[in-house]
């Protein structure tokens, strides 16, 4: 977003129906959805916009999707935004799989449902590849992008070490390019 343009405000109702929608057909992941909800659907971010806020709850403690929620809750609504959206992201799913469990748990041993959840599983891969793919062609043009990732990666997935402490290795690095390539 460029600093001339003025901030879109969102309603409470509007970000709680968003979230809540997002999150009742998220099967295999909130990120999938979310992206298409709040770049496609509703042009609230662009996808520069979305893979910054998504980068940011993902550095956060607590699950991505839910920083994502109140992050852009937060950014439309301020606070009274960034509740309704977590709300909403929460609700739904709560009711949802308290009723799975409750199903789970009285009919799981069934190999019907078995096999049903394994083909599940799979879908869920599919969204966060595609997902992955979305997001990779919006850092393709820039390569330092792709270095930090490969770094992190190398780190956490190749190395095994912690990932506090490859992200708080990175982060300045990463911070400081970026400021650079803005002031640029």
């Amino acid at each position: 977003m460029t600093p001339e343009a003025p901030e879109r405000r969102v309603g409470a109702l509007e970000l709680f129906l968003t979230f809540t929608r997002i999150t009742v057909s998220s099967f295999g992941g909130a990120l999938f959805w979310s992206r298409r909800a709040l770049v496609e659907r509703h042009r609230w971010l662009t996808e520069h916009e979305f893979v910054e806020i998504l980068s940011l709850a993902q550095l956060l403690p607590g699950a991505s999707g839910v920083n994502l929620a109140v992050l852009v809750g937060y950014r439309f609504g301020g606070w009274r935004g960034a509740f309704a959206s977590l709300t909403g992201f929460l609700a739904a799913p709560f009711v949802v799989i308290m009723t799975l469990g409750v199903l789970h748990q009285r009919y799981g041993d069934l190999p019907l449902v078995h096999a049903a959840l394994t083909g599940m599983s799979a879908v869920a891969i599919g969204l966060l590849l595609a997902m992955a793919v979305r997001m990779g062609m919006v850092l393709q043009r820039r390569w330092l992008p792709w270095l930090f990732v490969s770094l992190a990666f190398v780190g956490v997935g190749v190395m095994r070490w912690p990932f506090v402490a490859v992200v708080g290795a990175l982060a300045p690095f990463a911070i400081a390019a970026s400021w650079r390539g803005r002031q640029a």
